[in-house]
């Protein structure tokens, strides 16, 4: 039997995979860069070895490394989580012939369907060798990987080079290979997958389906399982060509086959020879431990003939630190707070008071909520996300909620597209007038040299003023003798955390946390401004500035000081938590100064370029 597994992996997922393990009566390993000497991963692990250095490529992406860690630690079993190596053939053969347990499929099996390429072939699916108009639009896609690393829509011919370049370094970034090809892209297809489990006595399991749709940048955000409006012959389908790619490479333990469904029409796209982030819905339904399942299959335990029956539906969502307004843009800093109501399951690798960087995936947690029907999961995880407490960077906590109470959601008429056509409205909404107020009463308590005593304090108008929702919004208020007043508004009761308000004769509640200039009133976070602008903070006009902190990655060919540059046009590439944000030229014109190299780290607002229009 197993004692002691290391997982080859880090944040949330080897925190869950570590739970289990506890369960189970089983030691862990934790590994870490030196990026994540203090992550939670890390301090939760019975023990844990440091991989020196800060990028994937020298660290997390190591097998060598990784194997000399599980020896010295005398760990007797590998799991490699999800991404990283979970899908390399050749750290699974160095696992095993160092002597340890692999929790994974064989290596044969990784090596038949790790590569898109060679799984399409064993599906009877070849890729496209020359593209042509006649084939737009198409996806240029990593052969290894996933999570939408690597992955570029092309829609003309033009643009097909550039982004197989973009494509081939960012996967050799994320995966350490540069492999890519292209297909065809389904436009408004439903991204739907089965989740199956094997043994080694030849059992396979077909763990229903999930959709997967909602995705930003090819990347999962919002998974369900089942997966919604499917016809039983559909889903009986999917489930026989999911057990037909696994019986074909001999598969043990648990994977995933992923399809585009459109029109009625299963179209494969992958397996994926590991464990799926968005697991824990199908965990949830069918009411099992799919990470204990993975040891006792590694252990040679048989399944039994048929999983237990499917029961309810379960919502899962994706918790990242990033914009969706801002490109996506993914955010750094620290986390002050993050807790759901009781209810909700909350896989994370965060805690509160940890810091998020800049060298890997900004998903912070994810939130799964399960409940008897679609509807009621759908509600109650909108609920759970809108009433919990996130402090600390901007996050995409607003979008999750309004996605889920969208009506082409709870419709389950989403696909593909979903972000596409409604990324706008989705990020646009009326700003609550009462929560700057509420945050501006909060303050003044806060700085009250009587301890919160309102009598005998100024009575002329008092002014702060705050960002909220990229917009500046200015609060005006006035002390009296029984406290504060505001136009419109009675005051109830303001302390330095909870503010009453009574507005149109609904009263209303506001938490208060304030962190330096940085405030979260309920679900809205705010910076208060200062009074009086800095002008030493002024750039030219054209300016660039770093939208994320990074890497400078590329500087588009040719382009120097004085070249003359069309609005759009991609003049360099910040890489930021294993992605690629291309940065494009604001409006044609000339480009009067270039501060970034290659190589070169920037931090949020350094100037990148100045380009004056014409």
């Amino acid at each position: 039997m197993i004692s002691t597994v290391l997982v080859a992996n880090r944040g949330e997922i080897a925190c869950r995979i570590f739970r289990t393990c506890r369960e189970l009566g089983i030691r862990t390993v934790a590994v870490h860069s030196d990026a994540d000497e203090n992550a939670l991963h890390a301090r939760v692990a019975d023990a844990a070895v440091r991989l020196p250095g800060a990028a994937s490529a020298d660290t997390y992406l190591r097998g060598d490394l990784i194997v000399k860690a599980a020896i010295a630690a005398g760990a007797d079993a590998v799991h490699p989580g999800y991404g990283f190596l979970s899908e390399n053939a050749g750290f699974a053969r160095a696992v095993v012939d160092a002597g340890l347990t692999w929790i994974g499929p064989p290596p044969e099996a990784i090596e038949a369907m790790a590569s898109k390429t060679r799984a399409k072939e064993l599906m009877g699916i070849a890729p496209l060798t020359h593209v042509t108009a006649a084939d737009l639009p198409v996806l240029v896609k990593a052969a290894a990987g996933g999570g939408g690393r690597g992955m570029r829509v092309v829609r003309r011919l033009a643009d097909l080079d550039d982004e197989l370049t973009a494509a081939r370094a960012e996967a050799a970034s994320a995966f350490g290979d540069g492999e890519v090809f292209v297909e065809p892209y389904v436009e408004h297809g439903r991204h739907v997958e089965v989740q199956i489990l094997a043994d080694i006595h030849g059992t396979v399991w077909a763990l229903g389906t999930r959709d997967c749709s909602l995705q930003r940048r090819h990347q999962k955000v919002i998974e369900e399982a089942p997966a919604p409006g499917l016809t039983p012959g559909l889903t009986g389908e999917l489930h026989d060509l999911a057990v037909r790619a696994a019986r074909s490479v001999d598969y043990v333990g648990a994977g995933t086959v992923e399809f585009l469904v459109a029109d009625g029409t299963a179209h494969f796209l992958e397996m994926n020879t590991r464990l799926q982030v968005e697991h824990p819905v199908t965990e949830a339904v069918f009411g099992l431990d799919l990470v204990a399942l993975q040891l006792r299959v590694a252990e040679g335990h048989a399944l039994e003939n048929d999983p237990p029956r499917a029961r309810g539906h379960a919502v899962e969502a994706r918790l990242y630190a990033e914009d969706p307004a801002n490109g996506w843009a993914p955010q750094t800093g620290r986390l002050h707070r993050l807790t759901v109501p009781d209810g909700i399951r909350l896989d994370t690798g965060y805690t509160d008071g940890d810091d998020i960087g800049v060298h890997y995936d900004p998903m912070l947690a994810k939130a799964v909520a399960h409940a008897p029907t679609r509807a009621e999961a759908v509600r109650r995880l909108a609920g759970a996300l809108e009433r919990a407490a996130i402090h600390g960077p901007v996050t995409n906590r607003d979008i999750l909620v309004r996605s889920l109470r969208h009506e082409e959601f709870t419709s389950a008429r989403m696909d593909t597209g979903f972000y596409d056509r409604h990324l706008a409205d989705l990020t646009s909404s009326a700003p609550d007038p009462l929560v700057p107020l509420a945050a501006a009463l909060a303050d003044a308590h806060g700085r009250s040299r009587f301890g919160g005593a309102w009598r005998n304090l100024p009575s002329q108008p008092q002014v702060k003023r705050y960002a909220m929702a990229g917009e500046e919004h200015e609060v005006r208020y006035h002390h009296t003798r029984t406290g504060p007043a505001a136009d419109g508004v009675r005051v109830l009761h303001a302390d330095t955390h909870l503010v009453l308000l009574e507005a149109d004769g609904v009263r209303r509640r506001f938490e208060v946390a304030a962190y330096g200039d940085r405030i979260h009133v309920n679900a809205t976070r705010l910076t208060a401004l200062p009074r009086f602008p800095d002008p030493t903070a002024q750039h030219a006009p054209g300016s660039l500035l770093a939208p994320m902190p990074g890497t400078v990655v590329r500087v588009a060919e040719g382009l120097t000081e004085g070249t003359t540059v069309q609005a759009g046009q991609p003049l360099l590439w910040l890489e930021a938590m294993k992605m690629e944000h291309r940065i494009t030229a604001p409006a044609t014109g000339t480009l009067t100064a270039l501060k970034a190299v290659p190589g070169q780290q920037v931090t949020v607002g350094s100037l990148l370029a100045v380009v004056q229009g014409t």
